[in-house]
């Protein structure tokens, strides 16, 4: 759907405040236009004609004082509306946006940095409630100022009203021109502005990786090329709308002024027609008031182009597919688990899994193991539908995962990822991600049960412990073992640990696989680890190299075996 309708869809449902705004806008524009017929009957009936009669006179210049002073109360009010109409609109946009973030692939968020989807749930949104404040107000007011004026003009004299039309065609072409090159302008710079979004989110985030390694200076000049790019469009932009703004506008004034007096001096000369003083005075009061919205038109060319540009750019955002989010509700797994054949590539025909297959049965704990890219994440990922394989098929209790809406397939899983991410909150909030259904005493038993309270207990607000971005003033241990205890706390009834104790001391890793071992009793277990002295106890290791399994077996089946997973054991322990 074309970004127009789309914003003429948003506009229905808040027509109500914009319709009554523009109501206001349009009887204030017209009253506004009635005060130089008041002034011509002032001159011509009381003045030129030598009849003065200051009774008259103040009741007109009263009326006209109060059609002035209704405009302005008019103009507020239509200011108000327009305002909230903008304001829900853009309300209802962002929350639009955000919701539809939630149901789209992970698979989006890898190809498109944070900083540039933060910049159009923001930045873009913004530009488009200025579409409806500023350009809308000003098109309208213009629009009907125009139309107005003509009427008035062809009531005045019709022959030079229409010599003034030819001014509506010029400013038609005059405005396809500048959209013809604006909206290709527009496009780099709102991209610009999103890659420098994107650029700044990624220093912040990596902000100890930059110093630690001095790049502040390299960092500074990536941006400083980024900013220069964006400052080079801005100034194009720039030069375009200078050289078709008010100067343009203020050409076609003059001539249109030079025909208005070559017209009328002739007239007065070679005819016999009298051109009085208040229609003299009327006509030069409405050619302005002509060309002031057309100035007006004109000056908002380019808000419209980066509204309209923005406006797109957010668009594309909800075009893109996603998953409603299901309500649907699936019993609790047993936890077998059956991978068939399953080949997956993130880029067509580069496969980073090639016909895997494994079974997985209820309260067994599986381990991957192997080199980095072999292939060890992309089987969880798999698991947790995150992505679907493209050959093969995986099953839950015999039923093909992706016959489950992926919320409910979900319900019954829980992970702890390797870089655990804790949001702004509590560690109770953290470990309960504000689910109603999971109590303070939940939460208190999921920390107990991982052994957290001993690495907490020095917190001095205990669960109430407030947690910054990430869980900046936290350990890594403490971080982990609160991401831990958030998986247990939603009772999965499959678990997937992805490389979970690589960043845990000695001394946390031992209270972890303590409480693993009492925590796995009918529930099934992946782990992914690089320690292979945490995973002697699984029922079932798997050795990847390069998106195959090349070995499989426990762990003393394995190292009996003499191959790849014998020489990994045997390097870690110190044995080779």
């Amino acid at each position: 759907m074309s970004t127009n309708k789309k914003l003429f869809q948003y506009t229905l449902l808040f027509k109500r405040p914009i319709l009554i705004g523009l109501s206001f806008l349009t009887v204030g524009v017209l009253t506004d236009l009635a005060g130089p017929f008041i002034a011509r009957y002032i001159i011509d009936h009381y003045m030129t004609l030598g009849i003065i009669d200051f009774q008259p006179i103040l009741i007109l210049l009263t009326v006209f004082l109060g059609l002035e002073l209704s405009t302005a109360v008019l103009r507020y009010f239509m200011y108000i509306y327009l305002q909230i109409g903008a304001n829900r609109i853009v309300q209802k946009i962002r929350q639009d946006v955000f919701g539809h973030i939630q149901t789209l692939p992970i698979e989006y968020f890898d190809r498109l940095p944070a900083g540039k989807i933060v910049a159009r749930v923001t930045n873009d949104t913004e530009a488009i409630r200025n579409l409806y404040v500023q350009v809308l107000q000003q098109f309208a007011s213009s629009t009907i100022s125009i139309l107005g004026v003509y009427v008035a003009l062809f009531l005045l004299n019709w022959k030079m009203a229409t010599i003034s039309l030819i001014v509506v065609p010029i400013v038609y072409f005059w405005m396809i021109g500048y959209r013809k090159f604006a909206s290709k302008y527009n496009q780099v710079v709102r991209t610009k502005i999103a890659d420098i979004n994107g650029m700044i989110n990624e220093a912040i985030n990596g902000m100890n990786i930059i110093q630690a390694f001095k790049r502040e200076e390299q960092m500074k000049n990536e941006f400083a090329g980024m900013n220069d790019e964006h400052y080079h469009y801005q100034r194009k932009l720039l030069f375009l709308d200078s050289a078709t703004s008010f100067n343009l506008v203020g050409v076609l004034r003059l001539i249109i002024f030079a025909i208005l007096i070559y017209y009328f001096g002739t007239q007065s000369v070679t005819t016999n027609t009298v051109i009085t003083a208040g229609t003299l005075y009327a006509f030069v009061d409405y050619i302005t008031r002509l060309f002031n919205p057309i100035v007006n038109m004109v000056n908002q060319f380019s808000q419209l182009e980066r509204s309209l540009v923005a406006s797109s750019r957010v668009f594309e955002l909800l075009n893109h597919k996603g998953e409603p989010v299901s309500t649907e509700m699936v019993s609790r797994y047993e936890g077998n688990v059956v991978f068939n054949n399953v080949s997956f590539a993130y880029k067509e025909d580069e496969y980073v899994l090639k016909n895997i297959s494994f079974t997985a049965k209820k309260g067994e704990t599986i381990a991957l193991v192997g080199h980095t890219g072999s292939g060890k994440s992309s089987i969880m990922n798999l698991l947790f539908r995150f992505y679907d394989p493209q050959k093969g098929e995986i099953k839950i209790d015999e039923k093909n995962i992706v016959e489950i809406p992926r919320q409910a397939l979900r319900k019954h899983m829980g992970i702890v990822l390797q870089d655990p991410y804790l949001f702004t909150g509590t560690i109770e909030t953290n470990v309960s991600l504000g689910d109603p259904t999971i109590s303070r005493k939940t939460v208190k038993k999921a920390l107990e049960a991982v052994g957290g309270e001993r690495v907490l207990k020095n917190l001095q607000k205990g669960l109430d412990e407030p947690v910054l971005e990430k869980g900046s003033t936290l350990s890594s241990g403490q971080r982990q073992l609160i991401s831990f205890a958030r998986a247990l706390a939603f009772n999965p009834a499959i678990l997937i640990l992805d490389e979970a104790t690589s960043n845990i001391d000695t001394e946390t890793e031992e209270i972890i696989q303590h409480a693993m071992d009492v925590l796995k009793q009918g529930r099934t277990t992946f782990i992914i680890a690089h320690r292979l002295s945490t995973i002697k106890n699984a029922d079932q290791i798997l050795v990847l190299d390069r998106g195959k399994i090349v070995e499989r077996g426990t762990h003393e089946e394995l190292v009996a075996l003499g191959g790849r997973y014998e020489k990994m054991y045997r390097l870690q322990a110190g044995l080779l």
